[in-house]
């Protein structure tokens, strides 16, 4: 086992495209480590670097202390798994846990009790004579995480390994993965296009976009503390309100279109930088599960917007609305088409499945006010403290 660090990570290909830049994470012993983050971030590309499949231009590579640049893979002790599972489909199950073990010549008794080791982690024991035709996708991907797990390796890399299975099957294996990662220990590189899955499964999660780290966090304070408008959009299913708007003075209320919203003492205590904002424009962000329904009567912060679309989830109400201020997209948090599909001041709720609401009606929310969110116009970096 290992601990995993990189430092000012870069690499340059010969058409001068700049993949990844100066790239700094370090990971922990027996850490589950997600990168995640668009098409073309370089998520993927950080990876083959630490595997050894791709040269790094600059910057340095440790793996358990020891400065691993000039490393062959094998050399480095990692093992990989891939998105596509790569199983020799002549070959039982047991054969394809085993195969880098018989190349290695271990005495058959050893490799034996390994694989059924293995096997037994990945409840794959009674399914050991079968050959991958006769397999699921889910058990398949198990297989091939098998013939990582069976080569004892100090650290783990897996590059999309889930996004061939089915959506439901998807949902299985995460919960698969993280509890077979837990159980053997090892540090876990883990790249996704899938904010949800990085949510869900990992330690911590490096978001990545345009080759430039964005933020490294725990998931919660990713969600509650995005550090840019980036980190904002990009994590929360559905995206996360982002709208531009202006703070009066004294950063007593903010105007949002038409409307103002009373902003309460706490939440200048929450963020004094605010203050220093008074009378400027900002970008102002709010979660959709921050958004309930206003009851009658309510005295707090409200925002009320034109409902256009309603989701039932059975359990909640997804209520799209529109208001009359700009909508923010943050460039690469969503892809073409999704952003294509934003309107100018389009808002999204999760309410109660109960819900009095059709689409036409002119809705009011209720606020959660010091949970709402605040960027630089500028830069786009949050205002804090």
């Amino acid at each position: 086992m290992a601990t995993v660090s990189l430092d000012k990570l870069n690499k340059v290909y010969e058409n001068g495209f700049h993949a990844v830049k100066d790239l700094s994470v370090d990971i922990a012993d027996g850490e589950f480590m997600v990168l995640v983050g668009p098409s073309g971030c370089g998520k993927t590309t950080a990876l083959r670097m630490i595997a050894g499949l791709e040269d790094i231009t600059s910057g340095v590579l440790r793996i358990g202390g020891k400065e691993a640049n000039d490393e062959t893979p094998k050399e480095r002790d990692i093992a990989m798994v891939f998105q596509n599972y790569a199983l020799y489909p002549h070959m039982t199950v047991a054969e394809n846990i085993g195969f880098a073990l018989k190349l290695r010549k271990l005495p058959k008794t050893e490799l034996d009790a390994k694989v059924r080791e293995a096997a037994d982690i990945l409840g794959l024991t009674d399914w050991l004579d079968r050959k991958p035709g006769q397999l699921s996708g889910g058990q398949r991907q198990r297989v091939a995480m098998g013939r990582a797990i069976v080569r004892s390796p100090s650290v783990f890399l897996m590059d999309e390994p889930l996004s061939n299975l089915d959506a439901k099957l998807r949902v299985q294996m995460r919960a698969e993965v993280q509890r077979i990662q837990r159980r053997i220990g090892v540090a876990t590189v883990y790249v996704t296009h899938d904010q949800i899955e990085a949510m869900t499964m990992g330690d911590r999660v490096t978001v990545l976009r345009a080759g430039v780290l964005q933020q490294v966090d725990t998931p919660q304070n990713l969600y509650d503390n995005p550090d840019n408008v980036f980190v904002a959009a990009f994590i929360g299913s559905p995206a996360q309100n982002l709208y531009d708007a202006a703070l009066t003075e004294g950063a007593r209320s903010i105007k949002l279109g038409s409307q103002e919203i009373p902003l309460p003492d706490a939440v200048r205590t929450k963020r004094p930088a605010l203050v220093s904002y008074a009378g400027k424009d900002v970008v102002v962000g709010m979660r959709p599960e921050h958004l309930p329904a206003a009851k009658p009567g309510e005295t707090g912060p409200t925002l009320v917007g034109d409902v256009n679309l309603i989701e039932a989830l059975g359990s909640e109400l997804v209520v799209h609305f529109t208001i009359d201020a700009n909508r923010v997209i943050a460039e690469g948090a969503l892809d073409k088409d999704e952003a294509e599909a934003v309107g100018k001041g389009e808002g999204v709720a999760r309410v109660e499945a109960k819900t009095p609401v059709k689409v036409g009606d002119r809705m009011t929310f209720g606020i959660d006010i010091e949970d709402m969110q605040f960027f630089d116009t500028q830069t786009g970096l949050a205002i804090r403290g």
